[in-house]
């Protein structure tokens, strides 16, 4: 391997001879100094990979230097080596960033683990993962073709993330098409899936969790104790859940995840108006006829999801539940609500509804400057959690922490990067959604879409006596013959939802107490 540089700060470094040579033996080039002082200033003219620093030494301290080091490079790694094992000095060093931290005497392998382990030996940890994976390979795609429960599809889709996120950092680009197509497979027999059981799940209660009834299942009981808020933040996938979790849980446990189905269509307008009432689109426009709009009509389609929530929560709590709702649509409205959080304390459910994954996924169809910033999946995580940290939204989750807020997180459906266009037709008053469509006359390719001609079956709304639904399946579009290659092109790589795939249909619903 290429020689890591690094500086090791000891007041008794001439003792540590033998440690230093197993290290340039492992391929690590080791400067030394005995003092605070002379540490500051090789780091002034020297680049570092990591320092490996004593906290006791006369004149400036260990954690004395460490600051100093931190005002050069704050992102330089900092190993302490300390013969103390007070807890006050080791809190004081992981609060200056350190690291990590090791108690004399210390061995050279321990020394070697360390370093490994924090600054990352990406060669070793790829050549791991890729290991791993051709190892796992065979045994995913023999478990998807067996798979005959809504459970197993559920447990295949969260381990083909954890391989996506492992592998997003190898540069192979033979094993990440291998891990896209075996993806692309499981998304074909998902769709497969879909269609022979999806008419099922809305018929029987022994359905999965679907929008419809998530609420009543995991929200309703957990009415009962601290104030609570349910944020749901639409349009998230479960990757993207899965690159922010680890920043709420700073300040959240995790008590419970319920991995849930979106109904279909996986479109705002369907799942969350469902999410929210706890009924079925046809059920909704049957019962509050003034809340539904169809695909064709003008207006919003998203305006009394307020009404429908109370509603629903007046059929199993008490209808003097005290609530409030906000949407969020952009960053002023975001820090207005962080701003007054605490307000928040009296009531007993406090839902917020966050668009701006959502936002981003459209925004990609139609910018080209966010086209190129999110250009493949990992991309798309990459540039959601850039956001989500310095977003108004993490700071409503940190305030919650602080005042004592039961927090539950879900979305209303995902989204898929489409690749592969296919024709439809149909009339002027079919709906314009990509990734389905519902309306009179409507002819497709059979093979790429799920069909339902009769949408009551599904406890769907028609917009007229014959009218039909499709859903693209896998990561289909459906464009018109009309002007076809343009709109394929124009579409091609994009983040829609509305249709048939792991990606839109499986999504997180978490429930959290503050640390």
């Amino acid at each position: 391997m290429s020689q890591v540089k690094i500086l090791w700060v000891d007041d008794q470094i001439d003792l540590l001879k033998s440690h230093i040579i197993f290290l340039n033996e492992k391929g690590y080039q080791i400067d030394t100094c005995n003092n605070g002082n002379d540490a500051i200033e090789k780091i002034t003219n020297n680049r570092y990979q990591a320092v490996l620093l004593d906290e006791n030494m006369p004149g400036l301290s260990g954690i004395e230097t460490l600051i100093q080091i931190k005002k050069i490079d704050r992102n330089l790694k900092v190993i302490m080596i300390t013969k103390s094992e007070e807890e006050n000095i080791m809190e004081d060093a992981i609060g200056k960033e350190i690291s990590d931290y090791l108690i004399k005497p210390v061995n050279p392998n321990q020394i070697l683990l360390s370093l490994k382990k924090n600054l990352k030996d990406k060669k070793l940890i790829m050549d791991s993962n890729i290991s791993d994976y051709q190892q796992e390979f065979r045994k995913l795609s023999i478990k998807m073709m067996s798979i005959n429960s809504w459970s197993e599809w559920i447990e295949l889709y969260q381990e083909i993330i954890d391989w996506e996120l492992k592998l997003s950092d190898v540069n192979d680009i033979t094993m990440m098409e291998i891990l896209n197509n075996q993806k692309s497979e499981a998304n074909s027999l998902f769709s497969k899936f879909i269609e022979l059981n999806y008419e099922q799940w809305i018929k029987k209660n022994d359905s999965p969790p679907l929008s419809n009834n998530i609420l009543e299942k995991y929200l309703i009981n957990e009415l009962n104790e601290k104030p609570l808020i349910l944020i749901v933040i639409d349009n998230l996938r479960y990757d993207q859940w899965r690159v922010i979790e680890p920043s709420i849980l700073d300040f959240y446990n995790k008590e419970r995840e319920v991995p849930y189905f979106s109904i279909l269509p996986t479109s705002t307008q369907y799942a969350r108006n469902s999410l929210f009432s706890g009924l079925m689109p046809k059920e909704i426009k049957d019962k509050f006829p003034q809340y539904w709009k169809d695909d064709h009509e003008d207006g919003g389609k998203n305006l009394f999801e307020s009404k429908l929530l109370e509603n629903n929560l007046s059929r199993f709590r008490n209808k003097n539940l005290k609530q409030e709702y906000h949407k969020i649509t952009n960053l002023k409205n975001g820090i207005k609500l962080s701003t007054n959080l605490k307000q928040s304390l009296q009531n007993g459910l406090t839902t917020i509804v966050y668009n701006f994954v959502d936002m981003l996924s459209h925004s990609k169809t139609e910018m080209e400057m966010i086209k190129e910033l999110a250009s493949n999946d990992k991309a798309y995580r990459s540039l959601t959690y850039s956001w989500f940290i310095n977003s108004p939204l993490f700071e409503i989750i940190k305030s919650a922490s602080e005042y004592g807020f039961k927090l539950i997180i879900t979305t209303d459906h995902g989204t898929i990067n489409v690749k592969n266009p296919t024709k439809i037709i149909g009339d002027r008053n079919t709906s314009q959604n990509l990734r389905y469509k519902t309306g009179r006359s409507l002819t497709c390719n059979e093979k790429d879409n799920l069909i339902f001609n009769n949408p009551h079956e599904i406890l769907l709304p028609k917009t007229s006596l014959n009218s039909s639904y499709v859903f693209a399946k896998e990561d289909f579009y459906l464009v018109y013959p009309n002007n076809y290659n343009h709109y394929s092109n124009y579409y091609k790589n994009t983040y829609q939802h509305g249709g048939v795939s792991m990606e839109e249909m499986i999504i997180p619903f978490i429930v959290l107490n503050p640390k």
